[in-house]
């Protein structure tokens, strides 16, 4: 099994950054890839971030430019580099990990954390 803590939430003002910051334990060689989504308000939870070993990264659309995803597969961590940070982004930002069948103790399903807030104040 996997579990995942992230860390790095916050209040920030519009136009600042923050780091996300996501470690994964448990069975970390059954995980294919990592990444981020969020929900804001009244929302579906959306990607935001994913790196992936076989499909590499791909980014939100209303995050590329501003923000960049770092996944270390050994240390099985991710983090998230947000810059120019809008009110927008104000959400819950969950950690995620994508397990695979890599072998008999490994499952193909999500695991997600216990979230970490984010409020960007205008």
């Amino acid at each position: 099994h996997v579990q995942l803590v992230e860390s790095g939430g916050g209040l920030v003002q519009a136009g600042g950054s923050l780091r996300l910051s996501c470690a994964a334990s448990g069975d970390t060689q059954c995980i294919r890839g990592m990444g981020w989504y969020r929900q804001q308000s009244g929302k579906e939870r959306e990607l935001v971030a994913i790196s992936d070993s076989g499909t590499g990264t791909n980014y939100a659309d209303s995050v590329k430019g501003r923000f960049t995803i770092s996944r270390d597969h050994a240390k099985g961590t991710v983090d998230l580099q947000m810059n120019s940070l809008e009110p927008e982004d104000t959400a819950i930002y969950y950690c995620t990990a994508a397990g695979d069948w890599y072998g008999i103790e490994c499952y193909k399903r999500d695991y997600w954390g216990q979230g970490t807030q984010v409020t960007v104040s205008s």
